[in-house]
């Protein structure tokens, strides 16, 4: 893409609206527009990074075995009564009529409508274990809906959904979707905590939410420092290696982690003081295990292998897509604007050209952007800044828009083949010649 033929409203300066990083970044950098109180419209740099990071769960959802759906924003009301959960959600749901007087709502979560799908296929003991997802916007009327997309009333996100036969399957399916979301954000550069929690209006008596760690975020973390060290990639789906997930979840669950209001002085002694860590902290995703809540009020069964009913259990798995994107800026700026991880940058590079309309600028300028841009890998990631704008202003939209990699071309150095590449999150820079320069945004 040419920045000159770009819809990329930036702003110079802060909104007043806009209390904490992402949201004042978002906003200036063009990423997002508040269309109404906790409603924004998303635009196409914004746009972008909400389709990655949304990539990126729905690979690790499908490497864990589970299959997407897509199910509708607007439910009946019968079904949540089914569930008792009508009157009891309380006033953020968004209640509403259709024409026939019918009431419905704006799902704010999903536990009766997938239930009510499975029981209409699901016969048997050989129709489990299965786990549905699905990543659709979402609505709940917040009071103050406030911190951009860190909070606001509409929002993307992934909620999947566990049926198994027994207890012990069902943790299973838990402990696969703990790893998946381990994996899920490490693969987007963030440090995740998982840390046990209350289940709230969902149920059951099994969860842990996940706590991104952000200098600025909305409460003080306590956790063992090998949270940060291990590598979730290397652990395994396989069905055949359950044990495999058991040591995993006994690992993840014998460190320590908790927020400062539940902060456990006996537990926190048995962490060597050399791993105790104090943090800021966002949830970013919510897992529970609820058992038969669902599928009990719902009236599912299934016949077991002796041919009696079988009611089976259930949990339930949340991701807040959009908020993520909120939460990685959080974790991953400075006071230039975003520093975005590569795997959800809205540009992974940014070709500047500094003295637009010099021959020999523009043609060097022009050759290393075709290098990226026939590249199946980068041709959809690569942006050439060739506006005719002063210097200064194309390094500040750079540092501002937060792409990962940027090569300068000057008269200077394209008349010696040579680009200044620029690492956005170190500050690093290198005179390299293009090839080399290619080679080291490849590396």
């Amino acid at each position: 893409m040419r920045l000159s033929r770009a819809f990329l409203p930036t702003l110079k300066e802060t909104p007043t609206e806009a209390q904490i990083a992402s949201h004042r970044l978002m906003l200036r950098a063009g990423l997002v527009r508040q269309t109404s109180a906790g409603i924004y419209a998303w635009l196409p740099l914004g746009w972008r990074v909400l389709r990655k990071v949304e990539q990126i769960v729905r690979e690790e959802q499908d490497r864990a075995g589970a299959q997407e759906i897509l199910m509708p924003t607007i439910q009946t009301a019968d079904l949540w009564r089914q569930s008792g959960r009508y009157e009891a959600y309380g006033p953020e749901m968004l209640r509403l009529k259709d024409r026939h007087e019918r009431e419905m709502l704006y799902g704010p979560t999903n536990e009766e409508m997938i239930t009510d799908i499975f029981k209409s296929y699901a016969k048997s003991y050989r129709d489990l274990p299965r786990n549905l997802y699905h990543i659709q916007w979402k609505f709940r009327d917040e009071v103050r809906p406030r911190f951009g997309v860190m909070r606001g009333r509409e929002f993307l996100m992934k909620d999947a959904y566990s049926f198994d036969l027994d207890q012990p399957g069902a943790v299973d399916s838990y402990r696969a979707m703990m790893l998946a979301y381990m994996r899920t954000f490490q693969r987007m550069g963030l440090r995740a905590v998982p840390m046990a929690a209350d289940t709230g209006p969902i149920g059951g008596d099994l969860s842990h939410e996940f706590i991104i760690l952000a200098p600025t975020g909305e409460s003080t973390v306590f956790y063992d420092a090998d949270f940060e060290n291990l590598d979730w990639q290397k652990s395994d789906f396989d069905s055949a290696k359950k044990a495999d997930l058991a040591t995993f979840y006994q690992q993840i669950t014998s460190m320590y982690a908790a927020t400062d209001e539940k902060h456990d002085l006996g537990a926190w002694a048995n962490v060597p003081e050399l791993r105790r860590r104090e943090g800021k902290g966002i949830e970013v995703g919510h897992i529970f295990y609820f058992g038969t809540k669902y599928s009990n009020a719902m009236g599912l069964t299934v016949a077991g292998p002796d041919g009696k009913p079988v009611v089976p259990e259930m949990g339930s798995y949340g991701i807040g897509v959009s908020r993520l994107v909120g939460a990685i800026i959080e974790a991953n700026h400075d006071d230039a604007g975003i520093k975005w991880p590569d795997t959800v940058a809205p540009f992974r590079v940014a070709v500047i050209n500094l003295k637009v309309g010099d021959t020999t600028t523009d043609a060097f300028a022009e050759r290393l952007y075709g290098h990226f841009h026939d590249d199946p890998m980068y041709r959809n990631d690569v942006v050439y800044d060739d506006r005719e704008e002063r210097a200064g202003a194309k390094f500040a939209d750079a540092d501002l828009l937060g792409h990962p990699w940027q090569a300068i071309v000057g008269p200077r150095g394209a008349a010696a083949g040579r680009v200044e590449l620029k690492r956005r999150a170190s500050g690093e820079r290198l005179d390299l010649s293009l090839e080399d320069a290619i080679a080291r945004i490849r590396s």
